[in-house]
């Protein structure tokens, strides 16, 4: 049925949906957002599913945009541009308002949308090699269509700690931001997230559902105007000449003409 995720459901009303491009790190392509879109609203109109269990396949959970659709960009006008970027927002709010708990379960590299995906989840399970980061500047662009998302997470302060630099970081600091709610060796990673998930299956599913709209109501969920502000700012920052340049760098691997040399100091 999909071309980049997999979904499956069991017997106890817990649905898995894995992402499936393990020889690209699970990077976000355009089918892969129109799959998860499409997924997303299949489990969100299936009465017998109470838990949404979200992971990757192979060694990444998703190592953010996929390099394919970054080329794309570069030739794209602005309305494309803003297209494209609208899809992604609409998976992410989708995503963000299921009407079920979404357990994320999170190996290797989160990066960029992977963190996205991160923060829409309602619980993030993490191992402690995990390695998440918001690396979009070092390219000369931002994180902008999954910003409004990471900042109703994380918040402004910690949001200025890691949106800007475009450094690495770990799961103890993923944690420490909120991005990420445990951490388990790899090891206890399933018997955590299964912990979890029994937690769910003995409450009410409609209270569940309508706690979960309480808390995005109330608690300063992304709305129409962040989101379209988001897509306004992406698209301007692809019409800089620093995205070019830096994407042009990234194919032709070489340092952008930004990247001072640390080495030489």
């Amino acid at each position: 049925m999909f071309d980049t995720i997999t979904l499956s459901k069991d017997a106890r009303g817990v649905a898995t949906i894995t992402l499936n491009r393990p020889d690209k790190h699970n990077a976000l392509s355009g089918q892969m957002i129109a799959d998860l879109s499409t997924a997303i609203a299949d489990l969100e109109q299936d009465r017998s599913v109470r838990v949404v269990v979200l992971m990757g396949q192979g060694r990444s959970f998703c190592a953010g945009g996929d390099l394919a659709w970054m080329r794309a960009q570069m030739d794209a006008d602005s309305a494309t541009r803003a297209a494209e970027a609208r899809k992604l927002a609409d998976m992410l709010g989708a995503m963000n308002r299921l009407p079920k708990p979404v357990i994320a379960r999170v190996h290797g590299a989160a990066f960029g949308g992977g963190v996205g995906l991160c923060c829409v989840a309602d619980h993030v399970f993490a191992t402690p090699e995990a390695t998440f980061g918001l690396t979009e500047t070092k390219l000369g662009l931002i994180p902008a269509t999954i910003g409004p998302y990471v900042l109703a997470r994380i918040g402004a302060g910690a949001a200025r700690q890691v949106f800007m630099s475009s450094r690495p970081f770990d799961a103890a600091k993923a944690r420490q931001l909120r991005i990420v709610s445990d951490v388990a060796p790899v090891q206890a990673l399933d018997d955590a997230v299964e912990t979890e998930i029994q937690a769910y299956l003995v409450c009410a599913p409609a209270a569940v559902a309508e706690a979960k709209k309480m808390t995005l109501e109330q608690g300063g969920a992304p709305d129409k105007a962040a989101t379209d502000a988001s897509i306004a700012a992406l698209v301007a920052r692809w019409e800089h000449p620093e995205a070019r340049a830096g994407i042009t760098a990234f194919f032709d691997r070489k340092a952008p003409p930004w990247a001072h040399d640390t080495a030489s100091n």
